[in-house]
């Protein structure tokens, strides 16, 4: 864990929280690390986590499965990114989406339960922590309804641009990286593959945007 502690004290769970007590702070909430190979699950639908994750290093994917397999791609997790704290703070919650591990990556599980009451030792963390616990569920609320704006567009065309159109305003510049690769950015606006990249084409061909994998450039229209 020490290896990693870094990225542990720069994330937004334990903001406001000074170094020097991170350490009694994650004894508080039972810190564990667990590994993870890639493409292995680290929850499934249906599991009823008691605790948060938080990613210390490699990436993981929140993804929603149909019946048939269909993927569809919630959200990219990198380090410093918490996930399933909606689901370890409501008891009789359980997974409607799973978490993958997108890459070799290791997970610190937090018990965050312990943050919505007394806690033995007198922490006096417990209101920082459910305060940034707030403040994230909030952030990803928001996010949410993003996604669903993109989602909401008609046509594979307006669901590219809203989503870099988003990308844009985000960074403050015409040209930014984006998350995914190719397929994971299909999953991610639930199209096709072939459609997507048949779209792509004919976007950059059109001038509306230039690209390299999951590098890109809104053009301007003048």
């Amino acid at each position: 864990m020490e290896e990693f502690f870094g990225s542990i004290k720069s994330a937004s769970i334990f903001s406001g929280i000074d170094e020097s007590e991170l350490r009694t702070v994650l004894s508080c909430l039972g810190a564990t690390e667990t590994g993870y190979s890639a493409g292995e699950y680290i929850l499934r639908v249906g599991d009823t986590p008691e605790s948060v994750g938080l990613v210390l290093d490699g990436s993981a994917l929140v993804v929603k499965e149909d019946y048939w397999g269909n993927r569809n791609i919630v959200t990219k997790l990198i380090s410093g990114d918490i996930f399933a704290e909606a689901y370890a703070c409501s008891p009789t919650s359980k997974m409607d989406v799973s978490v993958l591990a997108e890459t070799e990556c290791r997970i610190l599980w937090l018990a965050v339960r312990k943050v919505m009451t007394t806690c033995s030792s007198a922490c006096v963390h417990h209101a920082v922590l459910i305060r940034n616990l707030v403040t994230g569920l909030a952030s990803k609320n928001l996010q949410m309804n993003e996604k669903i704006s993109h989602m909401a567009q008609r046509t594979t065309r307006e669901k590219v641009l809203s989503y870099l159109y988003s990308q844009s305003q985000k960074t403050g510049v015409r040209e930014f990286d984006i998350p995914f690769d190719r397929q994971q950015f299909a999953d991610f606006l639930s199209v096709e593959r072939s459609a997507l990249s048949a779209e792509l084409s004919k976007m950059k061909k059109d001038g509306l945007i230039s690209y390299n994998k999951n590098h890109f450039l809104l053009n301007r229209s003048d």
